[in-house]
């Protein structure tokens, strides 16, 4: 599976937010975004993504076309910063709320997912009871949930703590050995610099540098 970009733009308010940008992502390869707070990061995947249209250019999924042939890319798994989450309901009853749309997983897949994460399935508390670092594993566990072919986390440490971070790291090796396509946008550079096969570094919108990682 091949994710292409080509010559993407986008403007808001009279102000670009991405400007001429071309990807080329494959399967079961880690794809690193850096730059500072603002850059595009986020953007690029709600574009990416389809969350988000773009006022030119492509992004074609093998020989498929985003905003002609699909809307939103199938089988993606997101993360975003401040996901919505339902506060009332547990989160397993989160997890099979939103399986409940595609059935693709079952009861097993959910506790397992919550496993993966940390997470005890049989916890009775609410969301809005979780610890920060608690709704971001489930943030995670949203995103993975369905074995997705392409995952993209944004900023995925956020209030993890040292454990959580190392069932991060776990869960996106074995993403990438499963074969999803990953993108990986973090402030952190270990994670970047450990995890991702290429990094793309942005800045002001644009692609600014990029580059393998020796392994």
């Amino acid at each position: 599976m091949i994710l292409s970009a080509q010559n993407i733009h986008k403007t808001i308010n009279k102000k670009t937010i991405l400007k001429d940008i071309s990807l080329r992502l494959e399967s079961g390869r880690v794809y690193g975004l850096t730059g500072h707070n603002g850059c595009g990061k986020t953007m690029l995947f709600r574009a990416l993504s389809g969350l988000m249209r773009i006022d030119s250019g492509n992004i074609t999924l093998d020989d498929k076309m985003l905003g002609k042939d699909f809307s939103i890319l199938p089988e993606l798994g997101i993360l975003l910063e401040n996901i919505g989450l339902y506060p009332y309901l547990t989160g397993y009853q989160n997890l099979e709320y939103l399986a409940q749309f595609r059935k693709l997983v079952g009861k097993n897949e959910i506790k397992e997912t919550l496993t993966r994460v940390g997470l005890n399935p049989n916890d009775r508390r609410v969301y809005r009871k979780y610890s920060l670092g608690m709704k971001q594993r489930l943030a995670v566990a949203q995103a993975i949930l369905e074995a997705p072919k392409i995952l993209m986390l944004d900023e995925p440490t956020n209030s993890l703590d040292q454990e959580g971070v190392a069932l991060l790291y776990q869960i996106v090796e074995e993403e990438k050995k499963r074969g999803a396509i990953i993108l990986l946008a973090s402030h952190d550079q270990e994670i970047i610099h450990r995890l991702s096969d290429e990094i793309f570094k942005m800045d002001q919108g644009s692609i600014v540098d990029h580059w393998e990682v020796s392994k």
